[in-house]
């Protein structure tokens, strides 16, 4: 009796302990979803017209712009093949831009990336596959102004270093000073911003923006870094890292510049 007892509190504390943990477990995988919202808070409230802009490709200017590949072929000749090694941070980098822009509130962002979406979509209707109400050529808008942008500047993580002065406790706390200071991680980013008039092609405004930010690794963590929404093109290698909150300085930077410096006589739509 006694032992079918002792089985049943037993067995009870276990489902007990299985559901809270359970419950716990639960929690701990439900999805979750963040907005990134930065640059919209950083700016003062809008709600009034709105400027037509297209954002251009970004050029990359740091050091080499690609890579190329050589291989051998047929009868003895070899055949090359450029890529450039770059082209998923800089479309990255226009689609944050390009979403920037747009949660500013003061802009109708025109798309010009997926243009070749649009093209099939129009020929579907041309062909008969579509109803008329798709889309047709010449109904594209067009934009007032051109964002451009190039990179300049390309650093996503140095570390710093220190030396030893000898033995003893001046030796040691050198030793330590030097390993904390190796442990600083720097990154940085430069890019030119240009706004044109699409008309005339004359460049209204233009400006350096540079982005830097530090972190410390101590015992191989990082420390937690803040940051909402995804890393677009291939700039997710440096979510979570010291980069990702270098790259979003820049946008914001360079969004409050475009903001401050759009002549009013754009803001009519």
């Amino acid at each position: 009796m006694r032992k079918r007892v002792l089985f049943m509190l037993v067995a009870f504390i276990s489902s007990v302990f299985l559901f809270a943990t359970t419950g716990c477990m639960e929690s701990q995988v439900q999805p979750k979803a963040s907005v990134d919202r930065g640059v919209e808070l950083e700016l003062p409230p809008y709600n009034g017209p709105k400027a037509k802009v297209a954002v251009a490709n970004f050029e990359w200017k740091v050091g080499g712009s690609g890579s190329t590949t050589t291989i051998s072929g047929f009868g003895g000749k070899a055949i090359s093949i450029s890529h450039n090694q770059y082209a998923g941070y800089t479309t990255g980098l226009r689609d944050m831009l390009t979403t920037a822009m747009v949660q500013t509130k003061r802009y109708r962002v025109l798309e010009r990336q997926n243009l070749a979406s649009l093209q099939q979509e129009m020929a579907l209707s041309k062909s008969g596959y579509t109803d008329k109400s798709g889309i047709k050529k010449g109904g594209i808008k067009g934009a007032d102004l051109l964002i451009m942008g190039a990179v300049t500047g390309w650093e996503p993580g140095t570390s710093g270093g220190g030396g030893g002065l000898g033995g003893g406790i001046l030796g040691k706390a050198s030793a330590i000073f030097g390993a904390i200071k190796g442990a600083v991680k720097k990154s940085s980013m430069a890019m030119d911003i240009r706004i044109v008039d699409t008309h005339t092609s004359e460049v209204l405004a233009a400006t350096r923006v540079e982005g830097v930010a530090k972190d410390v690794n101590l015992g191989g963590s990082l420390a937690v870094l803040t940051g909402t929404g995804g890393m677009g093109g291939g700039l997710g290698a440096f979510a979570k890292t010291p980069m990702e909150k270098a790259i979003r300085k820049c946008i914001y930077e360079a969004v409050k510049y475009i903001a401050a410096n759009t002549p009013k006589e754009y803001m009519k739509y």
